[in-house]
C-alpha cells in the first residue's frame, strides 16, 4: 500500500531523473535488482539509494524467488493492476506519475534505458537456436578484426556526400581515422602541431577531403556555420570549463547540426593527470548534459558507449574506464514561411 506522502514530498522524490528512469523500466517489465542495473547502465550501489527510497513511499512492489528480488510497479501507480477500483485515481503518487510518464522521452537517457532493457530481456528468455546459443562466444569466434576500422568505415559509408564533419581536440587523429573514408570533408582540429602532423602521418592515404587546423576548443578555427558535424572523443575531461569550448561548437554548426561527445564515466586514476594531461577525472554525465543545454544545443541525448577505454598504466597494470556519449542538436532554422510570418 502507497505510504501516506504529500505534495512537496511526492515532489522531491519524483523529481530526481534516475527514479523516473527506473519506475518507467518497472513499468514495462519485472525485472531483478541486477537485471534492473544493467538496463539503467548503472552499478547497483548507485541504483540501491534510489530503490530504497521509491520502497518506502510504496511505490514498488517486491515478489522474492530464492536469492532474487522481483520488483515491479506498486499497483497504485501501475494502471489497470490495482485490485481495487480507482485505486490509481484516489493515489496522489499515482496521479503525478500518470503525467510524468507520458514525457519520459524527453528524459535523454530513456532511450539507452530501453535499448538496454530489450538485450536484457532478450539475455533472459534464451532459446534453442543456433545462433541463440553461440552468442555468448561468438565475439571470440568470429568477432575480431585487425583494426576494427573495416566496420567504422562501412558504417561512415552511410554518411550523405555532401557533408562537413570536424574532429575537435584530434591528437594523432584516432577518432578520426573512423570517419576518413566518408566522401564529404573532414576538418581536423588540434592546438597541437606535433599531434597534427602524427594525425597527417596516420590519414596519409586516407580516401576524401581532408583538412588540417590548429587552434584551440576556446576559439575554433571555423567560419559560423560551417560544419555538419562536430565530434569531440575524450577531449571535454582535458578542460579548465566546458561553457566556452561548447558556445564555440555550437556556433561553428550549421543549423540542424549534430555536436558527439565521447567521455569518461568519474573514475579514481590520479595518475591519469600527471601522465596524460586530464585535468579531470572524468565527468559526471549530468554535468556534460547540463553544459551542453547552456549552449543552446537541444534534442540531447545520453548513451553507454558499450566500451571500455584502457589507457597504459605506466606500472603496467591493465585499466578499464566506463565511456558513454551525449549528442545534441543545434537547433533547424525556421523554414521561410515561418520566419516570414
Amino acid at each position: 500500500m502507497t505510504a501516506d506522502l504529500d505534495l512537496p514530498a511526492c515532489l522531491r522524490l519524483l523529481a530526481d531523473g534516475t527514479r523516473l528512469r527506473i519506475l518507467g523500466l518497472l513499468e514495462r517489465e519485472e525485472l531483478t535488482v541486477g537485471e534492473l542495473s544493467r538496463s539503467l547502465g548503472l552499478a547497483q550501489s548507485r541504483v540501491s539509494n534510489h530503490l530504497r527510497l521509491l520502497r518506502e513511499a510504496g511505490l514498488l512492489s517486491e515478489r522474492h524467488a530464492g536469492t532474487s528480488t522481483h520488483l515491479r510497479l506498486a499497483p497504485s501507480l501501475a494502471p489497470g493492476q490495482g485490485e481495487e477500483p480507482g485505486i490509481k485515481e484516489r493515489s496522489l503518487p499515482g496521479r503525478l506519475w500518470s503525467t510524468l510518464r507520458a514525457n519520459l522521452d524527453d528524459l535523454p537517457e530513456h532511450a539507452a534505458d530501453l535499448a538496454r532493457l530489450s538485450f536484457v530481456l532478450r539475455e533472459r528468455d534464451g532459446g534453442p537456436d543456433f545462433f541463440d546459443e553461440l552468442a555468448g562466444e561468438y565475439d571470440k569466434r568470429a568477432g575480431d578484426f585487425e583494426t576494427g576500422l573495416a566496420r567504422q568505415r562501412a558504417a561512415a559509408q552511410l554518411l550523405p556526400a555532401e557533408l562537413c564533419l570536424a574532429d575537435v581536440g584530434c591528437g594523432t587523429g584516432y577518432m578520426a581515422e573512423a570517419l576518413a573514408g566518408h566522401r564529404g570533408r573532414l576538418i581536423l582540429i588540434d592546438r597541437s602541431e606535433p599531434m597534427l602532423a602524427r594525425a597527417r602521418a596516420r590519414l596519409a592515404h586516407a580516401h576524401g577531403q581532408l583538412e588540417f587546423r590548429r587552434g584551440s576548443t576556446e576559439a575554433l578555427p571555423l567560419e559560423d556555420g560551417e560544419v555538419d558535424g562536430l565530434l569531440c572523443g575524450l577531449v571535454l575531461h582535458h578542460l579548465a570549463e566546458l561553457d566556452r569550448p561548447l558556445a564555440e561548437c555550437f556556433r561553428a554548426l550549421k543549423p540542424g547540426g549534430t555536436l558527439v561527445a565521447l567521455e569518461l564515466h568519474p573514475h579514481g586514476e590520479e595518475w591519469m593527470r600527471r601522465e596524460l594531461g586530464d585535468r579531470h577525472l572524468g565527468l559526471e554525465p549530468q554535468d556534460v548534459l547540463a553544459a551542453f543545454r547552456r549552449a543552446g544545443f537541444v534534442e540531447l541525448r545520453l548513451d553507454a558507449a558499450q566500451d571500455r577505454y584502457r589507457p597504459a598504466h605506466p606500472e603496467g597494470r591493465t585499466v578499464a574506464l566506463a565511456l558513454y556519449t551525449v549528442r545534441g542538436s543545434k537547433p533547424a532554422a525556421p523554414r521561410a514561411a515561418e520566419s516570414s510570418a
